[in-house]
């Protein structure tokens, strides 16, 4: 599954449940505004994590795949006595 979809679904999912909670919620709005701030850095903070997490991956892949490559220049890269 793409990425992207699953993104868009959890902040949807976020986006509702935050609806329903302030619909629903029997607190006063200052006590409630602060609840929800307090939710959205949580939810902020796990998202900065996920995402440094996909870079890491990303950049790891990248290395070892650039890695490989030159490995392979490297090994069929003929010698100046098989040129002449």
């Amino acid at each position: 599954m793409d990425s992207g979809k699953i993104l868009l679904g959890v902040l949807a999912g976020v986006a509702a449940g935050a609806l329903l909670g302030v619909l629903m919620a029997p607190q006063k709005g200052s006590d409630l505004r602060k609840k929800i701030s307090d939710g959205g850095d949580e939810l902020k903070d796990g998202l900065k994590e996920k995402l440094n997490e996909i870079v890491d991956t990303i950049t790891e892949k990248f290395e070892k795949v650039k890695e490989e490559v030159q490995g392979f220049a490297h090994k069929n890269k003929p010698s100046t006595e098989e040129v002449k």
